[in-house]
């Protein structure tokens, strides 16, 4: 889990050791992010030293089923939705 509100990061605190039984294993990290790190991340994804593994991507109009694949548990790569914007 990566993010989420208030109450689902409390609750992942409290009660990830519960939903860590059988192959899915839950813990936890926090990070403060500064502009310096962030500065580095990108560097290291311009020169390829980084690079994101994206399994599969869905349209704006297509959300619910992007969420029924993550649920599935069949996701090894990032799923993206792609927003586009239409200027008039």
């Amino acid at each position: 889990m990566v993010g989420g509100g208030l109450s689902q990061i409390f609750k992942s605190l409290l009660f990830g050791w519960l939903m860590s039984f059988g192959p899915k294993k839950m813990c936890f990290l926090a990070a403060k992010s500064n502009q310096k790190d962030l500065e580095f991340i990108v560097k290291l994804v311009q020169d390829g030293k980084i690079k994101p593994i994206i399994e599969i991507q869905y349209s704006l109009d297509k959300v619910a089923d992007a969420m029924r694949y993550l649920s599935e548990g069949h996701a090894r790569g990032k799923v993206v939705i792609n927003v586009e914007e239409n200027i008039r």
